[in-house]
């Protein structure tokens, strides 16, 4: 598989490795991730208006064990970061967390895309 500017976003490497090597898998995964994670971003903005931090802790940690299949670092990280407060009932001033995460999403979003359909 050959990687572009775009999908050195991603670790494509460590994802194929998760993936036994599959490149088929790879792409559908990365089709799967991309029809999953604008929901997975609904649910955890919800559960922060909401205030509810059990919601808040269970949808950052699909994001982060999703996105993890991709060595996107930078998302990863966001996730966490709002699993643990969701955990910890830390709910005040998620907006900028939430911001980092969308930000993060929208940054590998182009080579999720390329990846699905490479």
């Amino acid at each position: 598989m050959k990687f572009s500017s775009e999908l050195a976003k991603l670790d494509c490497e460590v994802a194929l490795e998760r993936l036994g090597g599959d490149e088929e898998l790879l792409r559908e995964v990365a089709g799967l991730f991309l029809d999953e994670y604008p929901m997975l971003l609904r649910d955890i903005q919800s559960a922060a208006m909401s205030r509810d931090a059990e919601a808040l802790q269970r949808a950052a940690h699909s994001m982060k064990g999703s996105v993890s299949n991709f060595g996107a670092d930078v998302v990863y990280q966001a996730a966490f970061i709002l699993e643990k407060k969701g955990r910890a009932g830390e709910l005040d001033s998620l907006g900028p967390c939430i911001e980092r995460l969308a930000c993060a999403l929208e940054d590998i979003h182009p080579a999720l895309v390329m990846l699905a359909r490479v």
